[in-house]
């Protein structure tokens, strides 16, 4: 499966001030991250529109992003609502070994560790404060798992293998 070069790291959500600053939603691991890229795209049907990004601080856990070129409060409120991405390479530098992108995994199949049936494909996954959730697309349906240690004993880039407990995915 091909990686996509761009990957979804937040959402401008409103405009600050009347400069063109845009008030951005963080969906990378902290807001820092965020606050650190020098560059962001906007996808614009199949391309992607580059934007430097000037200055950037958090605020209330928000990040305050100026971009070039978006210098005026209309520039910026033509962004509001705008999903923002990076480029996967300049994201690779915040992450730790063994450490994988969300969108890598969707798609995989979830394998059990012990007898090697594919017992769904991974759909989504959330975070619910003290682990990630798996969403799982089963033959019995939408399951959900917590994706801990105790469930979770490998994840490769072709599969998911994982321990559930009796029933879990059924």
């Amino acid at each position: 499966m091909e990686k996509s070069r761009y990957l979804r790291c937040g959402e401008i959500i409103n405009t600050h001030g009347v400069r063109g600053v845009v008030r951005a939603r963080s969906e990378c691991d902290s807001p820092d991250v965020l606050a650190s890229l020098t560059h962001i795209y906007v996808k614009n049907k199949d391309a992607y529109a580059q934007y430097a990004v000037a200055h950037a601080s958090l605020q209330k856990g928000f990040v305050l992003l100026t971009l070039d070129g978006v210098g005026t409060l209309e520039a910026a409120v033509a962004l509001k609502s705008t999903v923002i991405y990076a480029e996967r390479e300049e994201l690779e530098q915040f992450m730790e070994p063994g450490d994988r992108f969300i969108a890598d995994l969707i798609g995989l199949p979830l394998i059990h560790a012990d007898t090697g049936e594919q017992l769904g494909k991974l759909r989504d996954i959330y975070n619910a404060g003290a682990s990630d959730i798996y969403v799982v697309d089963t033959p019995q349906g939408e399951r959900m798992m917590p994706a801990v240690a105790e469930f979770v004993t490998e994840i490769t880039d072709d599969e998911i293998r994982v321990r559930p407990i009796e029933g879990m995915l059924d």
